[in-house]
């Protein structure tokens, strides 16, 4: 009896594998169907063909990504991934091949005017696929899963939401422009657009809270996600919801983009103050209520860490400043440099150059601690770093040190594209060079089998959405200012 009672849990455990499997492709083909359906309300475009395309989608998009959604962050992260992926497949690379464009300005101006489409991909098939598909996967049991907290995601979350609007607004307001609220139309006084503000800020924060608590691990991590998190708001926000709300026609085109492309560098920076303070509040809300066990002790101090990091970010930055030099000077980089200085002169613009390279190094290396688990993974993250310094450096700081203003139209970035090629290669050369570093301090310290466990804890495990941000801020942060401007 007691065999055949086991044989029977056995076939019914199996059936009950068996049908789980095709859970994510019904519910990815639900999901993709109905987002078919908003983006033929969109785009006026036929609606039996939007939701066919969509359901098509949805399927694709489970057979490929459904182990790896574990989360409604993860899912979110994978399908903004795989939705920029099949815009940039099909819209912007077959379609224009199979239409005959021939030439660079031909080829560029048929991508532009498929802009909606990308819009259409992110907004009505990436979310909805990747928060239904991520839902259910946060839903399966998984042993390495650490336990979500809904109180601490909606308080970090919703506190630095708050904060971050606070520190952008604040700045913001001084010339009474709002990134996070364009598009929803006219407001009576300065007042209401700051409350207005901070509701926004509130939600961006909390949702960030609730989405990505379980992948975020470090500083430097959670300040690409707030990045990430930040340009998709630009396409949910600004460009969609903003425009819903005040009532007023959807407008996707690349005109539109082009004209509140300032709002997209505006959403960038403040995702990336929201990812730098909720990994700070974050860390106090574990140490106070999770990690308060004594026991727990580690091997060396906290201040030897910081400082090790500082060194091995030092001279990964200067090798980086290094290696991006020649690209500097052949873009005018250095030579705003030296100007918005005061006139210095270019080798004096140089050493700047060299001694900034310096000082963002050493902040790379205490925000991207044990983030990167091989070459590859820190060359990535390393490019993220840099793009994260273009929005800061020659798109927002040295305009501002210059004129005393900011200049975020999108002609003014087009205009700075080169030099995001040298902040890539900056970034690139400094996770790398801090990478080896880093490794080669911690192979001394395997050798103790509690050091390697602890050390293995640490690390960010294989298989985290961190490919999908890569490819969805690398791609759009490079092609964005090369079509809208």
């Amino acid at each position: 009896m007691n065999a055949d009672s086991s044989a029977k849990q056995n076939t019914t455990r199996t059936e009950s594998v068996k049908a789980s499997r095709w859970v994510p492709v019904v519910l990815c083909l639900l999901a993709g169907g109905t987002g078919g359906f908003f983006r033929a309300v969109a785009l006026s475009a036929p609606v039996s063909h939007s939701v066919i395309l969509g359901a098509l989608c949805g399927v694709a998009f489970a057979l490929m990504v459904a182990p790896r959604a574990t989360s409604a962050g993860a899912g979110l992260i994978w399908g903004l991934a795989y939705a920029a992926l099949l815009w940039l497949a099909i819209p912007a690379g077959i379609l224009p091949a199979s239409q005959g464009a021939a030439g660079e300005r031909n080829m560029l101006v048929m991508v532009e005017s498929q802009f909606p489409q990308l819009v259409a991909c992110l907004v009505c098939f990436g979310m909805p696929l990747g928060i239904a598909l991520g839902i259910w996967g946060g839903r399966q049991p998984r042993p390495e899963h650490m336990r979500f907290s809904w109180p601490r995601a909606i308080v970090v979350g919703g506190f630095s939401g708050v904060a971050g609007g606070w520190l952008f607004g604040w700045w913001m307001s001084l010339g009474d422009y709002f990134p996070l609220i364009v598009g929803l139309g006219e407001r009576h006084s300065h007042a209401a657009s700051v409350a207005l503000n901070f509701v926004v800020a509130l939600i961006i924060g909390a949702t960030f809270g609730l989405l990505f608590q379980r992948d975020v691990i470090g500083y430097g991590s959670c300040m690409g996600w707030g990045l990430g998190y930040g340009m998709f708001w630009w396409f949910l926000g600004p460009m969609t919801l903003m425009p819903l709300l005040s009532r007023t026609p959807l407008d996707w085109s690349a005109d539109h983009g082009a004209e509140i492309f300032g709002s997209l560098i505006g959403n960038a920076l403040y995702g990336v103050i929201l990812g730098v303070l909720y990994a700070t509040i974050d860390r106090l809300w574990l140490r106070m209520f999770v990690e308060s066990d004594p026991i727990k002790r580690e091997a060396e101090g906290t201040g030897l860490r910081a400082l090790r990091s500082l060194e091995w970010g030092a001279a990964a930055g200067l090798l980086g400043g290094v290696m991006a030099s020649p690209l500097m000077y052949v873009t005018g980089v250095l030579a705003k440099i030296a100007g918005a200085e005061g006139g210095l002169s270019l080798s004096q613009g140089l050493l700047l150059h060299l001694l900034v390279s310096t000082a963002i190094g050493m902040s790379y290396g205490l925000l991207f601690r044990r983030e990167a688990s091989s070459v590859g993974s820190s060359a990535a993250w390393g490019c993220l770093f840099g793009t994260i310094w273009w929005y800061l450096g020659p798109v927002t700081l040295i305009p501002l040190i210059a004129t005393g203003e900011c200049d975020w139209r999108v002609s003014a970035a087009a205009a700075l594209l080169p030099s995001l090629v040298a902040h890539l290669v900056y970034g690139a050369v400094t996770a790398v060079t801090f990478f080896w570093l880093e490794q080669r301090y911690l192979r001394r310290l395997l050798f103790d089998p509690r050091s390697a466990a602890r050390e293995q804890r640490r690390r960010r495990p294989v298989g985290t959405p961190a490919p999908a941000l890569w490819l969805f801020v690398l791609s759009l942060g490079l092609l964005l200012p090369i079509l809208l401007g």
